[in-house]
């Protein structure tokens, strides 16, 4: 009895601490019997948790069910609305089919003849875009694209005055394309200004504000533009004498290719200037051209002086009086002031003389030489240097973009011509002034052994 009033005790201590960890109430047991019931208790609750929990886990297997029903019911009712639809849709089929044989047997060759204005109208629409006129006659565009609209649809036909006015607008753009008319438009200044100003289109070749400068129709915006870079030269003169005239035929630099969008004048004017061009050659040709200044000048200065010394020394041959003036008579000076001396001295005399006056004659000779020799070398240094630019470049942004090359590939080719400009004329300068300067030396030296011989011949003669 003991012993099995032991094991239930132990069991019953088991299970109480079994649900004292669960979370059950913990309560202190007074006996055996009241440890027991706290048991049986602890049983009982249990037992209504698990069949209030099956009871829950009934409701919803029967929601589930009902749920399930209702899908079944929604998607036999979505397949009938879906039958139902595919039904309709498929006599709506036959029925556009039968409207449109309907409507292609009443449009009878109207059908062509739409063809053919969506096409011209088409091709009118991409003429228009870039046509000068549009900026005189805006929205033509706009008109031909609500009509192709209108007669690719099916619910619509064009009226005889919209068909009408295609061949209206066609025969305007032939007309304005040959006059020149004048008008008010909005101009946009370079710096953002926009103004209104008295225009004049010629033909669909070009656009001149009242001031004379060119102007570019721009489709996106349908606005004018004045050109930020005007063409040099007397065009910009012509097109305000155009303005100003009211009659009478009058000069006027037209642009060929206007009518496609004027690329030729954009070319014309983005060409750089011979000052650009100089520039591009960098600091290169800047040196090459200083180079160069400095040659022409002593060049032009040595040619004026030997020109000079040239004058003096003619006008000492006609003399019989040496004059201090000129190298001959500086050397002819050497003879009067000994004129008994021996040939042989007074050869080494003159010669010394004429050795003297050489250096002043052939003053600069040798650095007109070497600029000439120096400048093409100068180009050459630019060219390497503009090659490496280009390799640079080349190195950075690819071979793809030849913008990216042109500056360098331009600095080499400036500093190049640049050198031979410097180079040919220089030589040519040099032969010159050489030339001028041997001559001046070659009277000194005829007339130095003209005065030799006849003092040699003076003193032979008594003897």
């Amino acid at each position: 009895m003991n012993n099995k009033m032991l094991k239930a005790a132990a069991f019953t201590v088991g299970a109480f601490l079994t649900l004292a960890t669960a979370g059950s109430v913990a309560q202190e047991a007074q006996s055996l019997d009241q440890l027991l019931e706290f048991v049986k208790q602890g049983q009982t609750d249990e037992a209504k948790g698990n069949r209030a929990r099956e009871q829950k886990f009934i409701n919803a297997k029967a929601d589930q069910k009902r749920l399930l029903d209702e899908a079944k019911a929604e998607r036999a009712r979505q397949e009938r609305i879906s039958m139902q639809l595919e039904k309709t849709f498929e006599d709506n089929e036959l029925l556009v089919a039968d409207k449109q044989q309907q409507l292609k047997e009443r449009l009878g060759t109207l059908a062509e003849l739409f063809g053919h204005l969506t096409s011209a109208s088409g091709d009118a629409i991409t003429s228009y875009e870039t046509s000068l006129i549009s900026a005189q006659y805006p929205g033509r565009g706009e008109f031909l694209e609500a009509l192709i609209e209108k007669m690719s649809g099916s619910d619509k036909l064009p009226s005889i005055e919209e068909i009408e006015r295609v061949w209206y607008e066609m025969q305007r753009e032939m007309t304005e394309s040959g006059r020149i008319v004048a008008f008010e438009a909005e101009v946009s200044k370079p710096n953002g200004d926009k103004v209104m100003q008295t225009v004049v289109r010629v033909g669909s070749w070009n656009i001149v504000s009242e001031d004379g400068k060119y102007l570019q129709f721009v489709p996106e915006k349908g606005s004018l533009e004045e050109l930020s870079r005007q063409p040099s030269g007397p065009f910009q003169g012509w097109a305000k004498n155009l303005v100003a005239a009211t009659s009478g035929m009058h000069k006027f630099g037209v642009d060929p290719t206007g009518p496609t969008g004027g690329s030729f004048l954009a070319a014309l004017i983005n060409s750089p200037t011979l000052e650009e061009r100089w520039h591009q050659g960098g600091y290169v040709g800047y040196a090459i051209t200083a180079v160069g200044a400095i040659g022409f000048l002593i060049a032009f200065w040595r040619l004026f002086a030997l020109s000079m010394m040239s004058s003096r020394v003619n006008a000492q041959l006609k003399s019989d009086s040496a004059n201090d003036n000129n190298p001959l008579g500086r050397v002819l000076k050497v003879h009067e002031n000994n004129p008994s001396m021996d040939t042989e001295t007074l050869e080494l005399k003159m010669e010394e003389a004429i050795m003297k006056e050489t250096p002043s004659i052939e003053n600069s000779l040798t650095l007109l030489k070497i600029i000439s020799a120096v400048a093409p070398l100068m180009g050459l240094l630019g060219t390497v240097v503009g090659m490496i630019i280009t390799f640079q470049a080349i190195t950075i942004f690819g071979a793809g973009d030849p913008k990216a090359m042109a500056g360098g590939i331009s600095s080499a080719l400036v500093t190049t011509v640049l050198g031979l400009l410097v180079a040919i004329p220089m030589v040519l300068l040099h032969t010159i002034v050489n030339g001028r300067a041997q001559r001046i030396i070659h009277i000194l030296n005829e007339q130095s052994t003209g005065i030799i011989a006849e003092h040699t011949e003076a003193n032979l003669g008594p003897q």
